[in-house]
């Protein structure tokens, strides 16, 4: 029993601790001396669990869940919703859905329709539209709007729009093109997708080493760099399944 005693108020003075470290309410430390046990465990779910990973892998197998059970339940709503509002806040909110189901056609459709007025050169509803038509696999498009947002916003995403760039040039075939663009941004390009990307073309053009390294590597940092982001991890594994796959 001492034994376990000692345990109790070292993991006390642990949780006390983290109230100082973190900046916490005082109050915390009271509850967490006057109640061993319980006042620890109210602390974790209270203050510690909602922003830990584990809170963020419980929210995204949650959402799995609900995509499962019902996968268009999120797309009815936001179509509902700009039916009975046709507000820009709607039509972007149903366009991001649109995105999430690879519905592109659509999604470019919404985007823009909400360049009018004051928004018909908004930098932000054009780079959707930009990566609505390049995700749609429509390169002419995605390069005439990716002016536009240059000209629009010259500084609002720089390294994004060029790695949309780059898939413009491998869509079009011209792979020197493209492999200039991914190696012009990957020391600067935070994220996995463009090393994907560009192991992805290294193994289109049969340069199967080179590309077993570049997923080598998406793989390395993914673990260094530990990230709830659901597209990060997608990189991730999709960089795994190339590996296994060879």
């Amino acid at each position: 029993m001492p034994v376990v005693g000692a345990v109790v108020l070292l993991i006390q003075f642990c949780f006390a601790y983290h109230v100082l470290r973190t900046g916490r309410p005082y109050w915390w430390m009271f509850i967490i001396m006057a109640f061993p046990v319980m006042g620890c465990v109210i602390y974790y779910f209270v203050e510690v669990f909602p922003g830990s990973r584990e809170h963020r892998k419980a929210r995204k197998a949650a959402r799995a869940l609900a995509r499962a059970l019902q996968p268009d339940a999120d797309l009815k709503k936001r179509a509902e919703e700009l039916e009975i509002c046709g507000s820009l806040d709607n039509k972007l909110a149903l366009a991001g859905e649109c995105m999430s189901h690879r519905m592109f056609v659509e999604a470019a459709k919404l985007y823009e329709s909400c360049l009018t007025g004051a928004y018909a050169a908004d930098g932000a509803i054009l780079f959707s539209l930009a990566r609505a038509a390049v995700e749609g696999g429509d390169w002419q498009r995605g390069a005439e709007v990716i002016a536009r947002v240059k000209a629009a916003a010259p500084k609002l995403r720089p390294l994004e729009l060029r790695l949309l760039e780059a898939r413009i040039h491998e869509g079009r075939g011209e792979y020197d093109a493209a492999l200039a663009v991914y190696r012009e941004i990957l020391p600067a390009f935070v994220g996995l997708e463009a090393r994907y990307r560009y192991g992805r073309l290294l193994l289109r053009i049969g340069r199967h080493e080179a590309a077993m390294e570049m997923f080598d590597e998406v793989v390395k940092h993914a673990k260094r760099f530990a990230s709830s982001i659901e597209e990060e991890e997608q990189w991730a594994e999709a960089a795994r399944q190339a590996i296994v796959a060879q």
